[in-house]
């Protein structure tokens, strides 16, 4: 008997071996981890294939040293899904089964639930306390720790409670002499809290849920097309809930930036049983457990990021996608997948529907719709029948700017505020200043390590990279001329929020990006700071404007919108539209009418003028037409073969030596370069 592993390293084959001596070959199963001698060191590998046979001496073979699982950790469903993607993608195929386990189970622990950790809840004297606006007033920090918790109804961890108030240990304890919290080891058979009954459906909703429904059983794609407030996540609700009363489990996959704490409270308030949630900002061992919720099927739907698309199911019923289009589900380094991709592979192999989700659906989705692959399911209108925020451009050729805010802008700000509603300003780019430039050399703050300049974060005092992440302390001097005079050149949250504060120094702030969010259970302090109207400037990148509900949000600005104008990508103009039409859905959204202005030095570029006068849907029909035209995807396959290496001599003469093979196909294909990499060096490579 011979054992198939695949191996966690970059080497596109597997590697044979024989049984451990003690072992009953007659126990063994594909899917199972297997502890194996790899070189000099010991590795945890993947059972593949059993074979009668080997192409080496079985003399030279080495005995596996454990077989760590006593039935398969990746079910067979799960294992079809990897060996496609293995071959489709032409990865690796250790890489790729290491990439469909939790991290605790790639490194041989054992598959079992983690020790719970304990965590604290309010109880129903704490819910009664919450409801007292005057306590809100006379202890407004334990006030906001109990609203907090109300949010959690599985509770939270002493780590989480830190990020949410200062001193957050003696706020705990006196709220829990009180009895208005507690603290137990955590469960997932926790009372569940009351569950909501659905709302009213649209005409819209209601035709988009039964033609779901009707699909329950077998393999179909739909693609539920809505305008930004228009109910889609409402549709996913009763689907799924039909889904859980035949007995089946769904997968839902979001955005990593998407999965807010307000997806979750909504799909707690409504469904039953253990939800499991799978993301990077859980640990270890949370992750691990909700992988084996979603297995052992007592967690009956499982929401997770990017990699759950190999989440195992015991009985899968549908798989949903919302906010299809984003760039978060295409892994872009290591094994470069696309979650949305194989989802839909998973449910055709799976015989169970599959929902992709969104208001600005990417170009693929939409052609996959026309050519009858999919089947589009629209939501045209908001829910309430408010109306889609009005979208100005505002030229900001010839105005006075302040720190990138136009005159104009600054005014509407102000008019919003001193109507006690929310505004939101949408920056892409976090940080102070993009550039630290000298201004007597022209030295800037360039990257040791890649063709980048470092950013400037002027809290931290911190030079960083972006795209490998290197940092260092901001110089004092400049280190080519020795001049003092260093100054942040460009726009950042950062510097957008010093102004601000300048500007409206009575108004509450929230800046959201990955920065100020960086401590566990920070973002989810904030949102409750915005939601109770303690911050009513809210200024972010595309964190705070995708997956969020502010009903008091009526202004949004977007203060830079050149920026994803122009870009070598092909994609840089479906993604600067579906950005800007995100941001501008967070407008208006409950009975206040929003607007959205948009700054540019551009305005009559034919992209923003289609999105203002015609809509996504115009400008995906013109890109379409663009892109059929280029020859470029959906009309045509691109595959690109990059090479990375510390030398760049060795990455250029690999290229051409792949070029000469390709050569005698080139009847068939077009070959273009070797071309340099727009960044060419990138992390020392």
């Amino acid at each position: 008997m011979i054992l198939r592993i695949a191996i966690p390293s970059p080497l596109y084959r597997t590697f044979d071996y024989l049984p451990p001596p003690d072992c009953d070959p007659a126990v063994l199963r594909p899917g199972m981890r297997v502890q194996v001698p790899f070189g000099r060191r010991q590795v945890v590998g993947f059972l593949v294939e059993l074979s009668a046979d080997t192409l080496l001496n079985p003399a030279s073979l080495r005995p596996a040293l454990t077989i760590l699982d006593t039935e398969p950790v990746l079910p067979a469903d799960v294992l079809a899904l990897i060996q496609w993607a293995q071959r489709y993608y032409h990865h690796p195929p250790g890489e790729v089964f290491a990439t469909a386990l939790p991290v605790l189970l790639r490194q041989g622990e054992p598959a079992t639930h983690p020790a719970p950790t304990p965590v604290w809840r309010i109880t129903e004297a704490g819910h009664a306390a919450l409801a007292d606006a005057a306590y809100a007033r006379r202890a407004p920090v334990q006030w906001r720790m109990l609203d907090y918790l109300a949010r959690c109804p599985d509770g939270a961890e002493p780590e989480t409670l830190r990020a949410v108030v200062s001193n957050s240990a003696g706020i705990l304890r006196a709220l829990r002499d009180k009895g208005w919290v507690e603290c137990r080891a955590a469960s997932e058979n926790a009372p569940a809290p009351p569950h909501s009954l659905p709302p009213p459906l649209t005409t819209a909703q209601a035709e988009a849920v039964t033609t779901i429904l009707s699909a329950l059983g077998r393999f179909e794609v739909f693609l539920l097309e809505g305008v930004t407030g228009s109910g889609k996540t409402e549709v996913y609700l009763q689907a799924i809930e039909a889904v859980l009363a035949r007995g089946r489990q769904a997968l839902v996959l979001t955005p990593e930036i998407g999965l807010t704490p307000q997806l979750l409270a909504r799909f707690q308030e409504r469904l039953p049983g253990p939800l499991a949630v799978s993301h990077s900002g859980l640990s270890d061992a949370e992750r691990l457990k909700a992988w084996l919720l979603a297995r052992e099927g007592r967690a009956r739907v499982v929401v997770g990021t990017r990699s759950a698309v190999f989440a195992p199911l015991q009985a899968p019923g549908i798989l949903i996608i919302d906010e299809e289009h984003d760039s978060s589900f295409k892994q872009q380094d290591g094994f470069r997948y696309h979650a949305r991709d194989l989802a839909v592979v998973r449910g055709r192999q799976l015989g169970v529907p599959v929902v992709l989700g969104s208001a600005t659906p990417a170009l693929e989705s939409c052609h996959n719709t026309q050519q009858g692959r999919y089947h589009r399911l629209p939501l045209p209108e908001r829910v309430g029948g408010g109306a889609e925020p009005p979208i100005y451009i505002l030229d900001v050729r010839r105005q006075p700017m302040r720190e990138g805010l136009s005159q104009p802008l600054l005014e509407r700000i102000r008019v919003h505020l001193d109507r006690d509603e929310q505004v939101l300003l949408f920056l892409n780019r976090r940080g102070f200043a993009p550039i630290l430039l000298c201004h007597e050399c022209g030295w800037s703050s360039q990257c040791r390590h890649c063709d980048a300049r470092m950013t400037l974060h002027l809290r931290r005092q911190r030079l960083i990279c972006h795209h490998c992440g290197d940092q260092r302390p901001v110089d004092a001097t400049c280190p080519q001329c020795g001049s003092v005079d260093l100054r942040g050149f460009g726009q950042g949250t950062e510097r957008l929020e010093t102004a601000l504060r300048q500007e409206f120094p009575e108004t509450g702030i929230a800046r959201m990006d990955r920065d100020s969010t960086r401590r566990r259970g920070s973002l989810e302090a904030l949102l409750t700071e915005i939601q109770a109207g303690g911050r009513r400037l809210l200024i972010g990148t595309q964190m705070l404007a995708k997956g969020h509900h502010f009903p008091d949000v009526t202004l949004v600005g977007i203060i830079d919108a050149d920026q994803g104008l122009y870009g070598i990508d092909f994609r840089a103009s479906e993604r600067m539209a579906q950005l800007i039409l995100q941001v501008a859905g967070r407008a208006g959204r409950a009975e206040k009418p929003g607007m959205v202005i948009i700054q540019t030095h551009h305005p009559d570029h034919p992209l923003l003028r289609t999105l203002v006068s015609r809509g996504y849907a115009a400008f995906a029909a013109e890109a379409l037409t663009e892109r059929q035209e280029a020859l470029l995807p959906p009309f045509a396959h691109q595959a690109l073969l990059r090479a990375e290496a510390v030398d760049p001599e060795r990455a250029t003469g690999f290229l051409q030596r792949a070029l000469a093979l390709a050569e005698p196909l080139a009847d068939e294909l077009e070959l273009m370069g070797p071309a340099p990499a727009p960044m060419e060096r990138r992390a020392g490579r």
